[in-house]
Formats: structure tokens, sequence, C-alpha cells
């Protein structure tokens, strides 16, 4: 992983770090790994998780097609 800083511009090198990481999941992982969790709470997050996703997933579509006609 790298990111250039161009013309001492450290604070927009900064911001493309942390939208770096954050793409790559590394805050939700830390998060994920501060405390240990039971296989059964590891489980009910998993699925709340993809509850969410395919929630958003819906929502864009229909914006989609919104847009499309």
């Amino acid at each position: 992983m790298e990111i250039r800083i161009v013309n001492n511009q450290v604070e927009r090198g900064m911001r493309e770090l942390k939208r770096l990481l954050i793409r790559e999941g590394l805050f939700k992982e830390l998060k994920k790994r501060r405390y240990y969790a039971k296989p059964s709470v590891k489980t009910k997050l998993k699925r709340e998780e993809a509850e969410k996703t395919r929630h958003k997933d819906r929502k864009r579509a229909v914006a989609r097609a919104k847009n499309f006609l």
C-alpha cells in the first residue's frame, strides 16, 4: 500500500490513506478483534450484517431502476 504526497499536502495524503483503509476493511476488522465474541454472537452479527447488505442492495437497485426510466 502506497500513498504519494504531492506538494507537501500531508493532510490530503492522510485522507487518502484513511479512505483506502476503510475500503480495505481494516477498521472494521480492528473493531471486531477488540474483544472476544462467542461463536453464537458472531453468527448473529454475521446474519445482521448480511441483512444490512441485502437492504442496501435493494435500495440501490430501486434507485437505479428509477434513474433508468
